[in-house]
């Protein structure tokens, strides 16, 4: 299933893209789409059964804003450095565990909506990541097996950055990631059933058209098993919280200078294979 929320920000209802295209009305049987239904097997059998059984009142699109497919988001926990190709074109060597950092959950935006461009930022960057929903109380995870039995599902991330705050200005990365609107997420949230090899995605990502990351995420360091089995030893996983994995080669951070970093006006875009698309403008905060 294609899991979303529709309507103007923090008024938004569920919904659902049919196999159609169409788009559903869920809110006659799901309150919201959260951490709670995804963890309720029956209420999530209740929505499919709708959804075959043609129940749902179609929705019209037009001009309806796309929200992000989760309420109430616990954590967002973000995995640095996890494909081979963007370590060498950062001249990082790959980790020999994965790097964890976290971004704070009031950073997450709807796919489309506008992504704010710093004070004082001269190195806001872009970065397409998958995102993976989890679904099921996880702590202390022993196998990949175990850990993906854990996953709802999965969705396209943008881990937009700062450089120079994250790299430059001491600390941990903190400042360089939690900044207003540095995580779109969306459009859909796609129920795991639906993604059967999470390694197989293509990743894409353009800025004013131009093609910049093109993408797979068989390139990943620690695949989605290992990570969602990784970071349950050192933090309890709950339904809804999101873990973004990564992004592949080609980053600003990783061009030649100068540097095409990312200013007011930029529109950038990106997709996942099978899990949809987004699009940003920038504007300055």
């Amino acid at each position: 299933m294609k899991l979303l929320r529709v309507g103007t920000a923090g008024a938004e209802r569920p919904a659902l893209l049919d196999t159609e295209g169409t788009l559903r009305d869920l809110s006659g049987v799901v309150a919201d789409i959260d951490g709670a239904l995804l963890a309720d097997g029956a209420a999530l059998g209740r929505v499919r059964s709708a959804a075959e059984a043609g129940e749902l009142p179609a929705l019209d699109p037009a001009g309806l804003r796309v929200g992000p497919p989760l309420a109430r988001i616990g954590k967002v926990v973000c995995i640095g450095l996890n494909y081979h190709d963007h370590a060498r074109e950062i001249g990082a060597k790959a980790p020999a565990e994965p790097v964890i950092f976290f971004k704070a959950a009031d950073t997450v935006v709807g796919p489309n909506d506008t992504v704010l461009v710093p004070r004082g930022s001269v190195k806001t960057d872009w970065e397409v990541e998958l995102a993976v929903v989890i679904g099921r109380t996880a702590r202390y995870l022993e196998s990949e097996e175990e850990a993906l039995a854990h996953v709802a599902g999965y969705a396209v991330a943008h881990d937009v950055s700062e450089r120079e705050f994250q790299i430059e200005r001491g600390g941990t990365w903190d400042k360089g990631k939690n900044c207003e609107t540095f995580n779109p997420l969306g459009p859909w949230l796609v129920t795991a059933d639906e993604v059967p090899d999470p390694q197989a995605l293509s990743l894409k990502l353009w800025v004013n058209g131009e093609l910049k990351q093109d993408g797979t995420t068989a390139e990943q360091i620690f695949p989605v098993a290992e990570v969602v089995r990784y970071v349950s030893q050192f933090m309890t996983l709950y339904p809804g919280d999101v873990i973004n994995t990564g992004t592949p080669a080609g980053v600003a951070l990783g061009q030649p200078e100068p540097k095409p970093f990312l200013r007011a006006g930029d529109v950038v875009e990106l997709e996942i294979g099978g899990l949809g698309r987004q699009r940003q403008e920038l504007k300055n905060a």
